[in-house]
């Protein structure tokens, strides 16, 4: 589902505002430890001799899709597991159908291609697994693709989690407008797509707040920049529909389960007023660079007691468990790398 953006100014731990540490580097920053290897089109590559020409810049990634994928590490049972590979990987295979880019590789080939690579990186940690699809040489940047086949590269790096640090975040409704289906369609996962994202990041970091909330053309809530967003009513989870103008999120679909079937929280899948999100009892984005983060305040609205509440800390819990592997009747969505 969504990357992580860099957190910003200060985090909250119950309704009081404590310093956060230092913004995380994004989805896309030179990692500080570089892993050993990358995957280039079929070829395990050495991090110091994976390189493009310069030339294949800019207009490439016009039509550049990619997925953010996590890997969390159990250490009593010393297994790194990735969380829904085939579901991420399906997605990107629909976003290349989407861009009229063919896959030289299907599915399984990729699957083995990132269970190999991290296993070859000897993480034994947490970490983030990005693969990429892009039109290589003679990239058509702006004219037609014609169903050209893309070329596929996966990055790996350590990644630390959120989950279990019991601090909130703060959100600002921005200015700027979410991108339409008919326009640049958000459920394709394009690199291009996340201009809209940034603009929205900019504005609300500056203006204090950790993640912005988009509004879509008809004035509805979205989602947050870079992750889904849930409210919580009188027991009753809300999150704006697939037609609201969000990612086709594989995080929203894990925790619209989890509410339903483990937790007996009701989910309604609905348009959502920006005033809504004032009155909730309780509110979080949830994605997987995001994983699930509660939401203390919304334009400087409290939002709650401005701690974390009863549903939210129910649903971080049980998530962090099933993506740790300690949920066995989850098990079919890890895939285990050791």
């Amino acid at each position: 589902m969504h990357h992580n953006p860099e957190r910003t100014l200060a985090s909250h731990r119950g309704p009081n505002r404590v310093t956060h540490e230092p913004p995380k580097k994004d989805d896309f920053a030179q990692p500080a430890e570089p892993a050993k290897y990358i995957w280039m089109s079929g070829k395990m590559v050495d991090w110091d001799k994976a390189l493009i020409h310069a030339t294949m810049l800019g207009w490439s990634s016009i039509s550049m899709v990619f997925e953010g994928i996590r890997g969390y590490w159990n250490a009593d049972e010393e297994q790194l597991s990735v969380f829904h590979l085939d579901a991420h990987l399906t997605r990107l295979m629909r976003s290349m159908k989407v861009m009229r880019m063919t896959s030289p590789w299907s599915v399984d080939e990729l699957r083995s291609a990132i269970v190999r690579l991290v296993s070859s990186n000897e993480f034994t940690g947490d970490c983030y697994i990005q693969p990429i699809a892009y039109f290589g040489d003679g990239t058509p940047g702006y004219l037609p693709a014609s169903g050209r086949p893309g070329e596929i590269s996966i990055f790996s790096r350590k990644s630390s989690s959120v989950l279990g640090e019991g601090s909130t975040i703060t959100c600002g409704v921005s200015s700027w407008t979410r991108i339409s289906d008919n326009v640049m369609p958000p459920r394709v996962k394009a690199i291009a797509n996340y201009q809209n994202s940034r603009y929205v990041a900019d504005e609300v970091s500056l203006n204090g707040h950790d993640f912005g909330i988009i509004l879509n053309q008809q004035g509805k809530v979205s989602e947050v920049s870079y992750a889904c967003i849930f409210i919580v009513r009188d027991g009753v989870a809300i999150t704006p529909p697939l037609t609201a103008g969000i990612l086709e999120s594989i995080t929203r679909d894990v925790v619209i389960e989890l509410l339903r079937d483990e937790l007996g929280v009701p989910v309604v899948e609905r348009e959502v007023d920006r005033t809504e999100l004032y009155i909730a009892d309780e509110a979080f984005i949830c994605g997987t660079g995001a994983e699930i983060q509660a939401i203390s305040e919304i334009d400087r609205y409290q939002i709650g007691d401005g701690g974390i509440g009863t549903v939210v800390t129910r649903l971080e819990q049980h998530f962090h468990d099933v993506v740790r592997g300690r949920v066995g009747d989850r098990s079919d969505w890890l895939t285990g790398v050791y």
